[in-house]
């Protein structure tokens, strides 16, 4: 029976995904300065293959960020001692980081976000949440199938 990845290990292997599309560095490249095969790059991304504290700081050089970049957003670790309360926020956060993550790996949120950050007028960036948003919201209400709860 195979054993499934740790949570932490796939969060961690989905913000160094995220951060070589982010850059637009292919696994290859990564791998090469790594001095590794892009499989192991793949399994790292997966979290098949845990990243080791050496390996991790390397990765974070390369990609230009801290090792603490690669934690943001993870799931608290099975015997953290934590509230009902703070369990049941976690769960909700790892959901919606878990799609960010998913959706920033595409090409589509990568070419959407570098757009957007050209963007440098606040009041354009707010129309433009506004407008996606209501495009969603309409979506949301044409298709009962994938509609979600109204925000609070």
């Amino acid at each position: 029976m195979k054993k499934a990845p740790n949570p932490i290990d796939r969060h961690v292997g989905s913000r160094v995904r995220m951060r070589r599309i982010l850059l637009g560095m292919s696994q290859e490249k990564l791998g090469e300065a790594l001095e590794l095969t892009f499989q192991q790059v793949q399994k790292y991304e997966k979290g098949t293959n845990r990243i080791g504290a050496s390996r991790l700081q390397q990765i974070s050089q390369i990609l230009n960020v801290s090792p603490a970049f690669f934690f943001d957003g993870a799931p608290a670790s099975e015997g953290t001692p934590t509230s009902e309360a703070t369990q049941a926020e976690f769960a909700e956060e790892d959901e919606g980081s878990t799609y960010i993550v998913d959706f920033l790996s595409t090409s589509e949120g990568v070419r959407l976000n570098k757009a957007f950050a050209r963007i440098h007028n606040p009041k354009v960036r707010k129309r433009i949440i506004d407008l996606v948003t209501s495009l969603a919201d309409e979506d949301d209400a044409e298709d009962p199938e994938t509609a979600k709860t109204p925000a609070k």
